[in-house]
């Protein structure tokens, strides 16, 4: 595939997705939106696929939309933001968050307005210790969108992502680290590689039940201790099914490591 504002390879199970704007700090415009459409649809559909790496290019991660991308002179019509995020924003984050597979994220700078929602929004985040989270939206008289108002109050609580919304402040990785916003922050120069070798180990993982894990997390915000109960059950029910399960109980039993092929 011929991309020019991403970058997309596979390895070792892993897909790398490069968002790759680094002059506009891979700040999203049209163009990169299909691009990064294209890719995660070979992410969902390829078996060979079983974990995704999202980082960027250059300096900055992602600092969210382009605005050179949207005309907004005082002499033309105003924009419909809401299109914008209905056919752009929506569909990235259902994606990301609803992907049967495990989803690392890099943050190797910037993070700014849909980019830090965006991060957010991956399974584990691992964050240079240069990088820096801004929840830009006040800064222009938007929202937070891409998820923002409802992934960040679940991470850090509402007093905090109130602070972060409507102040527009930076965060320090160290300080998204204390906050339980990310995983983990790394140094600089060791970031990249300690991603990839995470990504890396997640393809190796038994698939189908990182991905019965994730979607069982994610419903947990909003399912009674009941309701999470017999998504347990049923989750566990499947998961006793796969072909990794045996392989995994076998492996454990002739004390050897298993080798799981994501069935």
């Amino acid at each position: 595939m011929n991309f020019e504002t991403i970058k997309f390879e596979i390895t070792d199970g892993a897909a790398i997705l490069t968002l790759n704007r680094p002059e506009t700090l891979n700040s999203f415009n049209e163009q990169m939106h299909a691009e990064v459409r294209t890719a995660l649809k070979t992410v969902r559909t390829d078996s060979a696929i079983r974990s995704l790496l999202l980082t960027g290019a250059g300096r900055g991660f992602c600092a969210g939309q382009d605005l050179g991308d949207r005309s907004v002179a005082a002499d033309t019509e105003a924009p419909d933001l809401g299109d914008s995020v209905e056919r752009n924003y929506n569909p990235l984050i259902r994606a990301l968050y609803g992907l049967e597979l495990p989803v690392v994220c890099a943050v190797n700078g910037v993070a700014a307005g849909a980019g830090a929602s965006i991060a957010l929004a991956c399974d584990i985040v691992l964050a240079a210790k240069s990088a820096k989270f801004v929840q830009a939206f006040c800064n222009i008289g938007v929202i937070p969108d891409s998820g923002g108002t409802w992934i960040l109050p679940r991470i850090v609580g509402l007093p905090r992502a109130k602070g972060l919304a409507l102040l527009g402040g930076k965060i320090s990785a160290e300080q998204a680290e204390q906050w339980g916003m990310i995983w983990q922050c790394i140094d600089d120069d060791s970031l990249l590689q300690q991603a990839t070798d995470m990504a890396r180990q997640l393809a190796r993982a038994p698939t189908k039940g990182l991905a019965l894990i994730k979607r069982a997390l994610n419903a947990s915000t909003a399912n009674s201790l009941n309701e999470q109960l017999e998504l347990e059950k049923e989750s566990m029910r499947t998961a006793g099914q796969t072909e990794d399960y045996r392989e995994g109980v076998a492996a454990f039993m002739e004390k050897r490591q298993p080798v799981f092929k994501g069935r």
